[in-house]
């Protein structure tokens, strides 16, 4: 099923998902994990991962300063504003400007956070704190990030490095998302529904306001905010990589009437040349290969050029 949707939420039709699977990555036994994450990745295509590595103190002062900037005078952060999606850091307010219906109600920041040191120069120098925070916050984010693909891999029955060898040097970006109070939920999205173009989401949810929502057999669900979790989801990549057997899944954001949400999305790509192929021990005559290989940057460009919540962008890479 594609993510397709009419143009307004329905959320009286949304349920709560009661099972979504919380996975403690401090439980010290690997298999147990490796064999967790491979059935959240298979049945839902996104789970939560608590006792993850990244500090308490970097998740609220990463939080901290999100909303820091987002208070700041409007004037201030127009100087950021851009809809161009190939800036490396813009301030926008919706996914595709040119091409939707219904625009979306939300404001983000948009960074790319690897290599740092290209990158942090041109990040907001207001806040004061803001480099220096949002730096920290990325780097032990990323460390999280390769200690799931680690995990994945296994999970697969592949070496533990394998996917990181596949994917290179991989990219890292990020989307600071700020979802004022909304007078009428029911007419338009934070975000409509939508795959991950990526390898991996890491996503940090304000703990207060829930809006994350995720297709399961066929029906939106409520993901509702874990204290101390993070929410992983499956990116595109992924499910090429593990030859269809992992799903990258439909998700959405829906705002609130009364309080303002916040969220901070952050994302590991592959490098632009790494060619996208599933491992020869997840091919047989069983299961042949779904995909053609393909690399990330012709992927991305496929993404971009279509409309966001058209049929799911690997229906056009399948064999």
């Amino acid at each position: 099923m594609s993510g397709q949707s009419p143009t307004r939420p329905k959320l009286s039709e949304v349920s709560d998902c009661e099972n979504v699977p919380v996975i403690d990555l401090g439980c010290g036994d690997r298999s147990l994990i490796a064999q967790q994450i491979g059935d959240a990745c298979r049945d839902f295509g996104f789970f939560q991962v608590i006792n993850h590595g990244v500090s308490k103190e970097a998740v609220e002062q990463m939080l901290g300063v999100a909303y820091e900037f987002f208070n700041l005078p409007v004037e201030e952060k127009l100087k950021l504003y851009s809809d161009d999606p190939s800036k490396t850091m813009r301030l926008s307010t919706s996914f595709n400007v040119k091409k939707e219906t219904v625009h979306n109600w939300r404001d983000y920041l948009r960074l790319h956070c690897y290599p740092l040191e290209q990158y942090v120069p041109e990040w907001p120098s207001n806040p004061s704190s803001f480099k220096d925070i949002v730096s920290n916050y990325c780097k032990e984010v990323r460390q999280l990030g390769f200690r799931l693909q680690e995990a994945i891999s296994e999970s697969l029955g592949v070496d533990k490095e394998h996917i990181k060898t596949v994917l290179g040097e991989q990219g890292q970006h990020m989307a600071i998302n700020y979802y004022p109070p909304c007078p009428e939920p029911e007419l338009t999205y934070g975000l409509p529904g939508h795959t991950d173009p990526n390898a991996l989401t890491i996503l940090l949810q304000d703990l207060k306001v829930a809006g994350l929502q995720v297709l399961k057999d066929g029906k939106w669900v409520a993901v509702n905010p874990y204290p101390n979790a993070f929410v992983i989801n499956i990116g595109d990549q992924l499910q090429a990589l593990s030859n269809g057997k992992y799903k990258s899944v439909w998700h959405r954001a829906t705002v609130n009437a009364d309080k303002a949400r916040m969220s901070v999305a952050s994302f590991l790509c592959p490098c632009d040349t790494a060619i996208i192929s599933p491992p020869k021990e997840l091919i047989d005559d069983a299961s042949p290969a779904i995909y053609k290989n393909f690399t990330y940057a012709e992927y991305y460009k496929k993404f971009w050029s279509r409309n966001l919540d058209q049929e799911h962008c690997l229906e056009l890479f399948k064999n």
